[in-house]
């Protein structure tokens, strides 16, 4: 089991966005990478592919590494996140105040 999933609430702990919220829009497990919405946000310049065509800027959610996050609960506060095992399944829970993460 993964510690984050994808519509969780974290909070950046490192990096230009520190202190910043919000949820998890994607994952990338294998590169240990998240995108956040609105978080980590960066500009592209693209060139006009045809002839007629017009060049663009575009802004972009770029990924995050997973190191740089943290779990936040209902109240918005950031904090460790264990493993427990419960009725046979194996849960996520936050270590400091043992609240099971839905």
């Amino acid at each position: 089991m993964k510690k984050f999933k994808i519509g969780d609430t974290i909070k950046v702990i490192s990096g230009k966005d520190k202190g910043q919220t919000g949820q998890i829009k994607s994952l990338f497990h294998q590169k240990g990478k998240v995108i956040i919405e609105g978080i980590n946000t960066k500009i592209k310049h693209v060139k006009p592919s045809k002839k007629d065509e017009v060049g663009k800027i575009i802004q972009f959610d770029a990924p995050l590494d997973i190191s740089n996050i943290m779990l936040c609960d209902e109240n918005g506060v950031a904090g460790k996140i264990g493993f427990q095992v419960e009725n046979g399944k194996k849960v996520r829970i936050f270590k400091k105040t043992k609240k099971l993460i839905s």
